[in-house]
């Protein structure tokens, strides 16, 4: 398959990107496209076929479930049923936003893309390529993000035209994205709000507009119930990895610097090649060849926004070992180091 490439230059005015790519999607193609948080990979979500073609296309397991994309909050009444008063108060809140909404489905939402499940995963993007894709194609966009499962997720059309081309149909390159990690995800299906992959949406922010909330224990820690049915996407599987080996060294900043020197030491000695993943009030003291700059500890949408980034920076470079410094688990703290941990396998250890 030939991947067709288009950059949009000016959101208002390309029209015949957009009609290329509704075309495609009416008639149960893959076009990947950029959303506020990462790419995303879409495809027709009422067309069982097109999210089959989306498994296919990422090698992802057929159990994960698919976010509806949406560009109008009263779509919700179409996908949904039972819908509570929490969701239409989160909605006014943070749609358009990186915030996906957990709720029963209607029938003429496939299981193909729900992951067999009676419930669905919907968002409205805050992203001008997105919105006018979902609106000018008039189907609802099934969109997982746009790399082969398991690895970063892509921030830039690069990443995508890397995982993806000649396997799907079309790529529409919109620049680097804004937050750089995917949506919180909320599940309101239960007697309470549960928080179950955190996001920019911190749990500060949904408390405030829907009261007490619960938070998934498995986000900071790994799963170990391996027959259990994932509600959202990223819950059961590995995500995010790089090609070589990541360990998060969390404690004291003068401990962890010290740690990760001497470990890169020993590897190095032996003959293999490292990198550090630093930030920029510590990247100075690393004694290592391949340092990459996450972010900045005092702007953490600067970690956010880089982390993929620099994953598939040390891919490129065929860095065997990765060291990594651990992150604040506090509110944004929390997102960044749940897709890390994922990534490092939660290897982890503590000085």
């Amino acid at each position: 398959m030939d991947t067709i490439v288009k950059k949009i230059e000016d959101v208002n005015d390309e029209g015949a990107v957009y009609e290329q790519a509704g075309e495609i999607l009416k008639k149960g193609g893959l076009v990947a496209f950029p959303t506020e948080t990462v790419y995303g990979l879409g495809g027709d979500a009422l067309n069982p076929k097109a999210s089959g073609k989306i498994y296919a296309a990422k090698g992802r397991p057929s159990d994960n479930p698919l976010i509806v994309h949406i560009c109008d909050v009263d779509a919700l009444n179409e996908l949904c049923v039972d819908i509570p008063e929490s969701a239409w108060r989160l909605a006014e809140k943070f749609w358009p936003g990186p915030m996906t909404l957990i709720l029963k489905k209607s029938a003429i939402v496939p299981k193909e893309t729900t992951g067999g499940l009676d419930t669905v995963a919907v968002r409205l993007p805050n992203h001008p390529v997105a919105l006018s894709l979902i609106r000018k194609s008039g189907v609802y966009i099934a969109a997982p993000s746009a790399n082969t499962s398991g690895k970063p997720s892509p921030t830039i059309a690069e990443h995508v035209i890397h995982d993806l081309s000649g396997k799907i149909d079309m790529i529409i390159d919109g620049g680097e994205v804004g937050i750089g990690i995917e949506s919180t995800i909320i599940d309101l299906t239960g007697e309470e709000p549960v928080i179950l992959r955190p996001g920019y949406i911190t749990p500060a922010m949904v408390k405030d507009i829907v009261g007490e909330i619960g938070f998934d224990k498995a986000i900071l820690c790994e799963n170990k119930d391996k027959g259990f049915v994932p509600k959202a996407p990223g819950m059961k599987y590995k995500h995010y990895a790089p090609s070589g080996d990541l360990m998060i060294v969390e404690g004291n900043m003068e401990d962890v610097v010290d740690k990760i020197n001497l470990m890169v030491k020993n590897k190095c000695n032996a003959g293999a090649k490292c990198g550090v993943i630093a930030t920029a009030q510590t990247c100075d003291l690393y004694e290592c060849d391949n340092i990459r700059v996450v972010g900045d500890r005092n702007d953490e949408l600067t970690i956010s926004k880089g982390l993929y980034r620099t994953l598939r920076e040390f891919d490129e470079l065929d860095i065997q070992y990765i060291f990594a410094e651990s992150f604040s688990g506090d509110e944004f703290g929390t997102s960044i180091m749940n897709r890390l941990l994922k990534a490092a396998g939660y290897n982890i250890i503590s000085v």
